[in-house]
């Protein structure tokens, strides 16, 4: 099975950092399909603390048999985009994507050309981004029997200087996963493990260390455990004593709700502390 270089450690990241219920501001999705198959997402977010409301709209085409993906959004911060994915067209296993966005009040415009080829065991992307730079990014990730490697770099054309080099390496079974990451030019280094302990239990790691920043080690554990009825919920501690927890329901076909927080846990006594929720409606 082929993998991106964004696929490394992917098991553990997602269990770390999702489903803690948004702290800090509450969130309402609507996804819903029309009968020729375009799909429309609604999405809002509000900040607890400022108050301030942002939002996106999104419409989504797919034509199957000709790998066609159309996507626009909108948002309110009158950020318009668009993207063209044409998958397996070409060539089995090339997908080519070409992302616009623009910004009118700000008179700003965004372009990224990018291409992605998978072939068993291996993948490699590439995309320059117009009119930043112009700035091109590539990596490549290979998966042979659970062995993981992988490099992503960044040029940027204008300047003639590299970026960005990231560097990853890790084994994956369906039962576990260790991952290892060198990243910002070789300053950072994070090691991080995904172990699916039982049916019920999965648990995460990661220490990360950062060599500009001294001799401390970050470090965050996870749990989560799966309820019955399409329930489970999540449990994340770091050692700056932040405590964070989730817990997600599916209420019935469509209708998903995940509430949760952040707590820390050396600041008891403070006002200091986040709540949120996220409600998700799909038909």
């Amino acid at each position: 099975m082929s993998i991106v270089f964004s696929d490394i450690g992917k098991a553990a990241a997602d269990l770390l950092s999702k489903d803690f219920g948004n702290p800090g501001a509450i969130k309402v999705e609507t996804k819903t399909t029309a009968a020729n198959g375009v799909n429309f997402t609604v999405a809002a977010n509000r900040d607890n603390k400022a108050g301030g409301v942002a939002a996106e709209l999104k419409t989504k085409y797919a034509d199957k048999s000709k790998g066609l993906t159309l996507t626009e959004t909108w948002t309110t911060a009158n950020v318009l985009s668009g993207e063209i994915e044409l998958a397996d067209a070409l060539t089995k296993g090339l997908k080519v994507t070409v992302l616009g966005a623009l910004m009118p009040h700000a008179n700003q415009k965004h372009a990224k050309i990018g291409a992605e080829f998978r072939q068993p065991g291996v993948a490699t992307r590439a995309a320059l981004d117009v009119f930043k730079g112009p700035i091109a990014t590539a990596d490549i990730a290979i998966n042979q029997n659970g062995i993981l490697a992988g490099l992503e770099t960044a040029y940027d054309v204008s300047t003639g200087a590299t970026t960005k080099y990231n560097l990853a390496v890790g084994m994956a079974t369906s039962e576990y996963a260790v991952t290892a990451h060198v990243g910002n030019k070789l300053d950072t280094y994070a090691v991080a493990i995904y172990h699916k302990v039982a049916k019920h239990l999965e648990t995460a790691a990661r220490a990360t260390w950062d060599r500009k920043a001294g001799a401390t080690v970050n470090m965050d554990v996870a749990a989560k455990y799966h309820l019955d009825g399409g329930a489970f919920a999540k449990v994340k501690f770091n050692n700056a004593g932040v405590l964070g927890l989730g817990y997600t329901q599916v209420l019935r076909p469509g209708v998903k709700v995940t509430v949760g927080g952040a707590f820390d846990t050396t600041r008891l006594s403070e006002n200091v502390h986040k709540v949120g929720a996220a409600f998700v409606f799909e038909a």
